[in-house]
């Protein structure tokens, strides 16, 4: 198996060089009042659009090319606070900046951002996707971290168990360290006896690969302490397997947030 390495995909963001198209995020009381572009306003009107949560309107400029899109925020649009993920999968391709919105600049751009996620480690190069403009009051640096931290949970989640047993999952762990200058430090196989992790040895000793647990120290002196404990199942490391076949079918996403059930560290 090759060594790991992080996905590289294109960015779901674009600069403010360009044209860009407007984006109208609106809700229904938009429409009825009257509150929005009135070019926009008179096609939603005509195109019998309402506003409602999640759908896109694709909107015509002047000469009969496209000239932006509304962008339906529904009735009580805190109770969906990520809904313009949807924009990511819904616009055409093209360069497009959010005109009006009532949502915070970052949630509306995380949203967005989080929408665009996509697992292409196995697939030919897509379409061209969509871009958006982040805001000028968001702080681009935090939604980036946030999506780079999202994207790498969901790649090592969705790769298949043939190509992420212990020996990747402590690659992409030790790739993630040196990224951010963090201490590494590993505890494998007969080791994890010496130094008292009987469990972590025995529920994975069957496998070719050896059970391990993987350490992460970062930080500076004086900062305050918090430590994360986590599960990484690597499905299937090893054991004797008990369980129905029906219950076997989501067992390799037991780390991914779903209901529990015993698994190979």
């Amino acid at each position: 198996m090759a060594s790991y390495q992080f996905i590289d995909r294109p960015s779901p963001f674009n600069t403010s060089a360009g044209k860009t198209l407007p984006i109208f995020a609106v809700t229904p009381a938009h429409i009825d009042i009257g509150a929005i572009d009135p070019i926009a306003l008179d096609w939603a009107r005509k195109a019998g659009f309402k506003a409602a949560s999640g759908a896109v309107l694709l909107i015509p400029s002047e000469d009969g090319h496209l000239g932006g899109a509304l962008f339906g925020l529904g009735a009580n649009p805190s109770e969906a606070p990520f809904l313009t993920g949807k924009l990511a999968r819904t616009l055409p391709a093209g360069k497009w900046h959010v005109e009006t919105a009532p949502l915070t600049a970052n949630r509306l751009a995380l949203g967005y951002g989080l929408g665009s996620y996509s697992f292409d480690r196995y697939k030919a190069t897509g379409k061209e996707a969509p871009t958006l403009m982040i805001p000028a009051d968001a702080d681009a640096a935090d939604i980036k971290r946030q999506l780079a931290g999202v994207f790498l949970a969901r790649d090592l989640i969705n790769m298949p168990t043939n190509d992420m047993g212990p020996n990747a999952l402590e690659e992409a762990f030790r790739a993630l360290g040196e990224h951010y200058k963090a201490k590494v430090s590993v505890v494998s196989g007969d080791d994890l006896l010496k130094q008292n992790f009987p469990l972590v040895h025995t529920v994975g000793r069957a496998s070719a690969e050896a059970p391990r647990l993987l350490e992460m120290r970062w930080g500076k002196k004086g900062h305050r302490k918090v430590t994360l404990v986590g599960k990484g199942v690597c499905f299937d490391t090893g054991g004797l397997d008990i369980k129905p076949a029906a219950s076997m079918l989501l067992m390799k996403r037991t780390w991914a947030g779903l209901p529990m059930s015993w698994g190979s560290p």
